[in-house]
């Protein structure tokens, strides 16, 4: 079997800085063709405006990537699903959980996989995280995940709209990490989102939950941040103090300190690669409800218009 031939959709900055250098690293795939309206694509890259003309014109693949705002995913994961390519979401896996639920169907007539990929679950420190969590009591739980908007999301529209997600975009990246390391599943019980008078979306939200055993955990996002931003989860148990810090590449213990390489997404598409092999998809919607919940239970609070 040669390597897997994989078109990204959606040639933005997630798509450049992230998954072109990892899928050249990785000898699982071959890049055979870009996507994106407006957009020239990469030198030596079959190009094209749209899914449709790839698929028309363009050379054979078996999956894409996609990498557009949430707000198009579904009909180009539709559509290549249909056509039994394998499809690769980018964080968040669609702008509702109904539409996401659609493709699992749809993935699981056509047995073609369908991966909706959680980058910060492969950060160096989440997998010992949660071992090391396995077998502690868990007293508390503070994610406090603040950021610069200005820094990282410059100039996108899209981000504000509905569907974007607004501070939840990156605050999905936490959710995903304490979804996976915490051992018992937990729920909102009351938010905060705090939106600009001239945005659709929040650029604020507290956030408190609890887990069935009753443990409360909080949540602390804010896209205002600036100089050092914050990425982290602090963990209280009966064994010391857990500490998640950068976004899950730094992990402090009351032993020591673990710095870990960037693995996020070579361990992606490593696990991309896995699936389509196995022929099982990996759709994990647990981030996405939450985010849901905070919308459907969330107090608003409108403050002044904010510009980038």
């Amino acid at each position: 079997m040669g390597p897997i031939r994989v078109a990204v959709v959606g040639m933005g900055k997630i798509a450049r800085d992230q998954h072109l250098p990892a899928i050249a690293a990785d000898t699982a795939f071959r890049l055979a063709a870009t996507v994106s309206p407006g957009n020239s694509g990469i030198e030596g890259i079959d190009h094209y405006e749209n899914l449709d003309a790839l698929l028309k014109d363009g050379p054979g693949v078996d999956a894409i990537v996609v990498c557009t705002p949430p707000q198009a995913r579904y009909e180009l994961a539709k559509q290549a699903l249909a056509s039994s390519i394998h499809v690769f979401l980018e964080k968040p896996p669609g702008a509702t959980l109904a539409e996401v639920a659609a493709l699992e169907e749809l993935s699981r007539k056509t047995g073609v996989t369908l991966f909706a990929g959680w980058h910060s679950r492969f950060a160096a420190g989440v997998a010992p995280a949660r071992a090391w969590l396995s077998e502690r009591r868990i007293d508390s739980v503070s994610i406090i995940w603040r950021e610069d908007v200005r820094v990282w999301h410059p100039g996108q529209a899209w981000i504000w709209e509905p569907g974007g997600l607004g501070v939840f975009d990156p605050g999905i990246n936490a959710l995903s990490i304490a979804t996976h390391i915490l051992p018992r599943p937990f729920f909102l019980q009351a938010a905060v989102l705090s939106t600009p008078a001239n945005r659709s979306a929040p650029i604020a939200a507290e956030m408190t939950f609890r887990d069935t055993a009753g443990v409360p955990i909080t949540m602390d996002l804010d896209w205002r941040q600036t100089g050092p931003q914050s990425w982290d989860i602090v963990v209280e148990t009966d064994a010391g103090i857990l500490k998640l810090a950068n976004g899950g590449a730094v992990l402090e213990l009351p032993g020591g300190t673990q710095h870990g390489e960037d693995c996020e997404y070579p361990g992606l598409y490593t696990h991309f690669a896995s699936l389509i092999r196995t022929k099982c998809s990996d759709v994990d919607t647990r981030p996405l409800r939450l985010v849901a919940d905070a919308f459907l239970l969330g107090r608003r609070e409108t403050i002044e218009a904010f510009e980038d």
